[in-house]
């Protein structure tokens, strides 16, 4: 039977991912996931692909909407939106959305780890935020993610995307790499390039396009360190067009909560 294997957030954009046993899904993805980012002066968004030390601040989320993160010594930050705090004008891609600012502690903390002025902000109406419309609808909305919802992998691509590295004398790669919310196993090796709605438990999702890669699945999720792994095999096996894909982007059709081990069903495939 294939089933959802694993659950995974992101508090703040870039930094260490959270494992769950259960979500709430949302018009804009994971409870909790990606609502929190760190921005430059600029108020450009900041993610590993600048700071590959982003993946070594491990993230501890809740209760409430705050979070607490910490790393290599430095002392752990609690930060929690504010009642009235000052709005920011952010850049993620090309949204532009505006956030609410954590504060100087939380700016000086950031600062401090990543050797340059940051921000931290925190989304706090989610709404703001819509999504690509050439692969969406009306009233699609996302948080602080690259451009939807959700990320969905499958262990089948995985498995095989590992025996593409073994065969080139290359260590198979985590799944962590790829960042994903949602990942599904009892399917053969992209499969999920022929979905086009699925339903995991409760929740029905459409899938909106292949996740294009970058310099981030080359990143060790615990120290930070860059290869040219998977990225290189990618450009080999699974290239399309300008992009590399592994894993596709998913927008909630309906809201409810999910877990591990819950069946996942395909309700239409391609033409």
């Amino acid at each position: 039977m294939s089933t959802l294997a694993s659950i995974h957030i992101y508090p703040l954009k870039g930094c260490r991912g959270v494992d769950l046993g259960a979500a709430a899904v949302e018009p804009w993805g994971l409870a909790g996931d990606r609502r929190w980012l760190l921005v430059d002066s600029d108020c450009q968004f900041i993610s590993q692909r600048e700071h590959a030390s982003l993946a070594r601040i491990v993230v501890t989320d809740g209760p409430g909407a705050g979070i607490t993160v910490a790393s290599d010594g430095y002392p752990p930050l609690r930060a929690r939106p504010a009642s009235e705090p000052e709005m920011l004008k952010v850049s993620v891609w090309r949204s532009t959305v505006l956030a609410a600012a954590a504060g100087p502690e939380a700016d000086a903390w950031f600062s401090a780890y990543l050797g340059e002025p940051v921000r931290l902000v925190y989304l706090d109406d989610p709404t703001r935020r819509a999504v690509d419309p050439e692969f969406g609808a009306d009233g699609d909305v996302v948080s602080f993610a690259d451009g939807y919802p959700l990320l969905l992998t499958s262990t089948g691509s995985l498995g095989q995307l590992g025996e593409w590295l073994t065969e080139a004398g290359e260590q198979p790669v985590p799944m962590n790499r790829f960042r994903p919310n949602v990942v599904v196993t009892g399917f053969g090796p992209w499969a999920e390039d022929q979905w086009r709605r699925i339903r995991i438990g409760p929740v029905s999702f459409r899938v909106a396009k292949p996740c294009a890669r970058c310099v981030v699945t080359t990143t060790d999720q615990i120290t930070g360190e860059r290869g040219r792994q998977p990225l290189k095999i990618l450009g080999r096996k699974r290239r399309f067009g300008q992009n590399l894909v592994f894993g596709q982007n998913l927008i909630p059709d309906s809201c409810g909560v999910i877990r591990v081990g819950d069946p996942v069903e395909i309700t239409e495939y391609a033409q």
